[in-house]
Parts: structure tokens; C-alpha cells; sequence
């Protein structure tokens, strides 16, 4: 659909519908029209008079609706997972909870390199090999084992070549190396990181062309990249020239370095001797960092702790026990059900317990028994104090909390069981996949897959964190066995698939795989795993990499209806989760715009373009009924420039009367709050740059009509359109000036007594 005629293109003003008539305010909508159906959503053998193989497509839509709803209320639960800090415990020389640098693409700032180096000492013989490498090629690839400290390694490399100032930026792990050798991207004297990279996403593997032509290029601008993937990266024969085996410092070494850094008390000749040999097991330099730090300020007791690991070594010595079947089943389901009621746990328990039954009964070996000894097949459960056994079963790593519940049962409170602390499930979950096989795993994914499609939302959720922290250990089996299952099917499965990638985003070495999987359900794989990966998009993953996010989000609006609906909805889920990151939230608005900026006039692009604006603009917060635009103008500075240009263009389109309204429920919202009145003004300052002068009397014409609905009839509304709208008065023409002067005038209507509050 082309843009609406310029209503400053005739004579006048285009007459303006009765209040009773034009004005009722349209219930905000988190999407708007799509492209017409196209091929993406007709199945195989589809065509005139062909039988649908699934449900119509309003039933269709109908599902992907309730899948949205589920993950709203998952974002409003979470929040602060997805969009705080990621755990860092795998970060090169991380000991904190902050992301190392280069995790999230865009600029490193150089305290951040700073803080990731605070106490780096290089590997000397593989940072020696790599920095030859680099001075050579412009371009080095790090292979090795995860958290290593090859992230740490490419920016002490970049620094030693040029210098402490360089600028240094990381690309995104999905960049495909030929198509950044044929880009404008790469800037002179620029020092570029891919961390964790995991290959090209297209069939087409990287030919040794592409990666001698990005080497030449970089070298051309004086430019260098280094690049971390995992140890499989050298057998790729394109690559294969350019890799080093990256290998951690002696953790001695980097533990005398961590002390010479940090304050610290003398320490006896017993407990140091205890302190150097605990360190020497170290494998990875985040936990000889932690064990560092932990000895400066809390002293030596606490460093042991520290490095001793007691919560890893309760579980290990549980499992060296070699619990039986009773013991084993509920503590590997409470694995992937933490926090879920007792009740539903129960429940869920039982059905585990039938799947292995049902497997042992087929005369394979039995899950808990592999030397063959007395098989326990739970008969007589129900004489068993299934509750009290926690006691015996789980000393010290299990425990009961009275949580209250959601909604209507807030006031009532009852048993929920979690680990003693977080780690314990990750390593639960570990001991499993090293000590158990197919007799047990058998069973156990085919459970999981029951609960992906037949629990609720919260059993769900919990499933995919679970499942997130197995792909720490298992990804090729995540994705080949659940992931690419449940993206294609019903949408319980579906929100669970995106849940699991969203979750796999707390570990920062699946990051990149996460981004990886969903960017390939974008690939000729049909609707259902495009709107999978549209929903995938959000949240977490949509945080890490938004602009691969948006730019694949906005390729999804392209296609056919049922994808491109869903996209539109994802656009708007990103904008909701983003109101506590003003940056992000920046981002995306600047992105629409650019776009819109960027399209033909009347062209299916921009007309896509202004639906999703206008889909922005109406949208509400997740925690309160309010809108977001409101939000951004009392919290993020410069919000107003954006959403003003984005409200210029959507008012001269055929959605002019959504964007009337959605700027009416914003003055509404903000009517009693005098600090946002710089931002209104300056808001109506970008609407009024943007506008001709015919524009601008018709938007003060529509919106003076607009404000006398009860739904919008307050005094203090209407004042604040009188800043907005009297912000450049001095400067508009006269019809605005009349317009606007009639706005100020004009008394309330009496129906707006009846109006709703905010």
C-alpha cells in the first residue's frame, strides 16, 4: 500500500470526521497489516483446491497470538535475567558479573579492555606464534578449548600491535569473512575481534579466496582482525593456515601475577603451600582470578573455599555413590524443573519415572543399574516418604522455599524445591551427561519433549533453562534431537525452542551458537521455524545482537503474511524489553527510522516500514498498562528527536489516525508529571522540522478533535498539547497558528468526566 496523499497537497485542510465518529480511539494493537500471503506459507503440495495439512490460517494466527502471550509474561517474570549481566564465569579472566568485552558487537571501549587485562600474563609461546601471525596476515584465528583465555588474548594481541589507544571493535559472530572482505565496514587503523565464531551460516563453506582477498584488504587499511572459535575451527582447510592453539597461562603464574596486583596479608608457609597447589589444578584463568580476589578481601579460608569448590564436590560425591533408580529420577527431573510448585514437580516426576520404566521393560539395560545388580522398578512407591527422602538423597544441595504464586493465588503461598545454589543444577546436569548414556537419556528426551508440548508455561520455561544449560555439554544433540523438533512444532514447543535460546545466551560461548540456530530457521525452513526464530529474536538474544536481530527481523517482514505478522510482533516485544537499556531502545528507533528514511516513496517497503512504526508507537510497557513512548520521553534523553521523526512520518500515511491516538494516550499518560515537559516540547519541535506547513495545521486540527473523547479529555492533557503544539508557534504558519490557538481555547468536553484514568 502506497504512503496516504500529502494533506497539504490540496487547498485545505482535509475535512475532519465528527467527534462521535472518527475519533474513538482504536484499542492499541501490537501489530498491523502485513504483506499479502505469499509462498512462504503454503505448504507442500499446496495449491488450487489442495486440502491445508494443518490447521487454516486463521488458526494459525491464532497459535503464534498465544505464543506471544506466553513469552510477554516470561519477559515480565525475567526481565532481569535476559537483560542484565551475563554470567561471566566462562569470561577470559572475567571475576565478576559483567560480560566480558567484545561479547555484544559494536565498540570496545578501552576501560573495558583495561578490565579484561587488569591481570592478564600471555601464554608466551602461542601469543608469540598468534602475534606473528597478525603482523603478517592482518589476521589470526585463536582455536582452543572454551574459556581459555582466548577472548582476553585477542585484545592483548590488537593492543600489541597498535597500541593502548587503537580503536578496537567486535563484529558478530554470524558475519560471513567474505562478505566483510567486500564490505566498506572495515575502517583504517581499526583493531577488529569475531569472538566465538561458528562458521558461515550459507551452504557454501569460506573458500581460502575470500580469506587471502580479507587478509589483503585488511593490510591495504592497515587494519587487523583476530578471531576466537572452538578447536574444530583448524580443520577447515580455508582457515587452516591462519589458526593457533591457544592454551591458558600457568595458573601459578597468573595467581603470583593476580597477588603483586591486589592488597594483600601475610599468609602462613602451610596455607600458601595449600593455596599454590589448589591453583596449580586450575584449568581455566577466571577461577584463578576469582580465587585472587576472594583472597584480598574475605583472606585465605575463603580462597580455599573458593578454589576447593565444595558445591561441585557435594554433587560429584553424590553421583560416585551411584544413587539408585529412586534417587536418581527425581533428582535428574528437578534438573530441569527447578522452582516449579511441589505439586506440578511431583507430577512431572511420576511421568519420568514411567518413561525409564517403560524403557527398562523393553529389556535394555536399566538407567540406574549398569553392573546388572537388583533393579529397582519403584514398585510400592506409595509407601515411600517420597518428601522426606530430600533429606537422605541430596544433603546440602536441595531445599524447600514457600514461594508465593502468580495472579490470583499471590496471597497463598506453597512448597516450590531448588538447588542450595544456582551452580548445582549446571552441574547436576554435567554429572549426568558424563556418567549416563542412552539408557538414560533415552527416556529423559522424551520426557522433556512431553513437557515442551503438553506443560505449562512455567514447566516450560524451566525446561528451557534446563535444556540451555545441557547444551553446554551436549549442543549438537540440543539441536539435532529437541531444537530443530520443537521449532516445528505446535507452538508450546515452539515458545520452549525460542525460551532455550534466549537461555543458552547466559553462557557466552553459546551465544554466538544460539544466534547461529536462529538465524538458520530464517533459511528456507519453512513458516513455523521463521516465526520461531522471529520469537527467538527477542529478549537475550535480540539484546547481545540487535542490530543482526533487527536486520533479520526486518528481512522476516518481507515475507509472506503469517511470517512477516509475527516479526512485526517481535519488533514491537524488542522495543517493550528495551526500556531499561536506553541505548537499545535508541537503537531500534534510529534503525526504523533509518529504514523508512531509506525506502521509496509508496514502495511495499515503506509502507512495511510506517506499519511498523506506527505498531512502536502504540506500544505498552510489559509491567504496566502504559505506553512506551511515554516511558522513553521521562526516562531516556533524546527519545523525543526519535519518536517525533517517526511520528511525522506516520502521521502522513494512511495510519494517521493510529498515530493521533497513540500520541494522545502518550499526553494523557504524562499529564501529571512536570519534568517531561522539555521532552514534550522538544518532541513536538522534531514533529514540527519534520512537517510542512499543511501538515502541521492538520495535525493540530485532527488532534484538537482527538483530545475532546472522554478517553482523552483531560485538562492536563490538554495543556501539555499546548506545549507540544504552541513549542514553535512563533514560527508556524497561520493556519497552524489558528489551529493550535483553538486547541488551547477550546474547553473540555463535558463527557470527559466519564473518561478513564490513567
Amino acid at each position: 500500500m502506497a504512503d496516504e496523499p500529502d494533506p497539504g497537497d490540496g487547498s485545505a485542510v482535509p475535512p475532519v470526521p465528527a467527534p462521535d465518529e472518527g475519533v474513538a480511539p482504536p484499542a492499541p494493537v501490537d501489530v498491523g497489516g502485513a504483506p499479502e500471503a505469499g509462498e512462504d506459507d503454503l505448504g507442500p503440495g499446496a495449491g488450487p483446491g489442495a486440502a491445508p495439512e494443518r490447521c487454516p490460517e486463521a488458526d494459525e494466527r491464532e497459535e503464534d497470538d498465544r505464543g506471544y502471550d506466553d513469552l510477554r509474561r516470561v519477559h515480565q517474570l525475567v526481565n532481569n535475567n535476559f537483560y542484565g549481566v551475563v554470567d561471566a564465569s566462562g569470561a577470559a579472566f572475567g571475576f565478576d558479573s559483567v560480560s566480558s568485552p567484545g561479547l555484544a558487537p559494536g565498540t570496545i571501549e578501552p576501560q573495558e579492555a583495561d578490565r579484561a587485562l587488569r591481570f592478564y600474563i600471555p601464554p608466551r609461546l602461542c601469543f608469540d606464534e598468534a602475534l606473528g601471525k597478525l603482523r603478517e596476515d592482518a589476521f589470526v584465528v585463536l582455536t582452543g578449548q572454551d574459556n581459555c583465555g582466548r577472548g582476553a588474548g585477542s585484545l592483548a594481541l590488537l593492543r600489541e600491535i597498535l597500541g593502548e589507544e587503537a580503536g578496537l571493535r567486535s563484529l558478530s559472530p554470524a558475519n560471513s569473512l567474505a562478505e566483510l572482505a567486500a564490505s566498506r565496514d572495515l575502517k583504517p587503523g581499526q583493531g577488529y575481534v569475531i569472538l566465538d565464531y561458528v562458521g558461515e551460516l550459507n551452504i557454501e563453506a569460506v573458500q581460502a579466496y575470500s580469506i587471502g582477498r580479507l587478509s589483503e584488504e585488511l593490510r591495504r587499511r592497515g587494519s587487523y582482525l583476530v578471531i576466537t572459535a572452538g578447536g574444530t575451527t583448524h580443520r577447515r582447510l580455508a582457515l587452516r593456515d591462519h589458526c593457533v592453539a591457544w592454551r591458558a597461562p600457568d595458573p601459578v603464574e597468573l595467581f603470583e601475577r593476580c597477588r603483586e596486583l591486589l592488597p594483600h596479608a601475610a599468609l602462613s608457609p602451610d596455607t600458601e603451600h595449600e593455596l599454590r597447589e589448589r591453583v596449580g589444578e586450575q584449568r581455566r584463568p577466571a577461577d584463578v582470578v576469582a580465587a585472587a580476589m576472594v583472597l584480598s578481601r574475605e583472606g585465605a579460608e575463603r580462597a580455599l573455599d573458593t578454589l576447593r569448590d565444595r558445591c561441585r564436590e557435594l554433587v560429584q560425591e553424590l553421583f560416585r555413590k551411584q544413587p539408585s533408580a529412586d534417587d536418581l529420577i527425581p533428582l535428574a527431573a528437578l534438573a530441569f524443573l527447578e522452582g516449579i510448585p511441589e505439586r506440578t514437580f511431583e507430577k512431572e516426576c511420576a511421568a519420568l519415572a514411567a518413561h525409564v520404566r517403560n524403557w527398562e521393560l523393553s529389556g535394555e539395560t536399566p538407567a540406574a543399574e549398569p553392573d546388572h545388580e537388583a533393579r529397582t522398578a519403584l514398585h510400592g512407591a506409595v509407601a515411600h516418604q517420597s518428601r522426606a527422602r530430600w533429606k537422605e538423597r541430596a544433603v546440602g544441595l536441595v531445599t524447600v522455599e514457600h514461594r508465593s504464586g502468580p495472579g490470583r493465588n499471590a496471597g497463598r503461598s506453597e512448597r516450590h524445591l531448588v538447588f542450595t545454589e544456582p551452580r548445582v543444577r549446571e552441574f547436576v546436569i554435567a554429572e549426568l551427561h558424563d556418567l549416563y548414556g542412552y539408557e538414560l537419556w533415552y527416556p529423559l528426551r522424551r520426557w522433556l519433549g512431553e513437557l515442551a508440548l503438553l506443560g505449562d508455561l512455567g514447566t516450560r520455561t524451566e525446561v528451557a533453562r534446563g535444556v540451555a544449560l545441557l547444551a553446554r555439554h551436549a549442543l549438537v544433540e540440543v539441536d539435532e534431537n529437541m531444537l530443530k523438533v520443537w521449532s516445528e512444532g505446535l507452538i508450546s514447543q515452539r515458545v520452549t525452542a525460542a525460551l532455550t535460546l534466549q537461555f543458552m545466551c547466559d553462557t557466552e560461548h553459546l551465544a554466538p551458537q544460539a544466534l547461529n540456530i536462529a538465524l538458520g530457521w530464517t533459511e528456507n525452513s519453512g513458516p513455523r521455524r521463521a516465526v520461531t526464530a522471529a520469537m527467538a529474536l527477542t529478549g537475550r538474544l535480540g539484546s547481545l545482537y540487535r542490530l543482526e536481530a533487527l536486520k533479520r527481523l526486518w528481512f522476516l517482514t518481507q515475507r509472506g503474511e503469517r511470517i512477516a505478522f509475527s516479526a512485526h510482533r517481535s519488533l514491537v516485544l524488542l522495543l517493550q524489553t528495551a526500556e531499561q537499556d536506553p541505548e537499545r531502545a535508541l537503537f531500534i528507533l534510529r534503525y526504523v527510522r533509518t529504514v523508512i528514511a531509506r525506502a521509496t516513496p509508496g514502495s511495499r517497503e515503506r509502507s512495511i516500514a510506517l506499519r511498523a512504526a506506527v505498531q512502536l508507537l502504540e506500544a505498552v510497557r510489559l509491567e504496566a498498562p502504559e505506553p512506551v513512548t511515554a516511558a522513553l520521553l521521562r526516562s531516556v534523553p533524546d527519545s523525543a528527536r526519535h519518536l517525533g521523526s517517526l511520528w511525522a512520518d506516520v502521521l502522513h500515511s494512511g495510519n494517521r489516525g493510529r498515530a493521533v491516538s497513540a500520541l494522545c494516550r502518550t499526553l494523557v499518560q504524562l499529564r501529571d508529571d512536570p519534568s517531561v515537559t522539555d521532552a514534550v516540547r522538544e518532541l513536538g519541535e522534531a514533529i514540527r522540522k519534520a512537517m510542512s506547513e499543511r501538515r502541521w495545521a492538520a495535525l493540530c486540527h485532527h488532534l484538537s478533535i482527538a483530545l475532546k473523547h472522554p478517553d482523552y479529555a483531560f485538562p492536563g492533557a490538554r495543556q501539555l498539547a499546548q506545549v507540544l503544539l504552541g513549542s514553535l508557534r512563533g514560527r508556524a504558519p497561520a493556519d497552524s497558528r489558528r489551529s493550535t490557538a483553538s486547541l488551547i481555547s477550546t474547553p473540555p468536553f463535558t463527557s470527559a468526566q466519564g473518561g478513564r484514568s490513567k
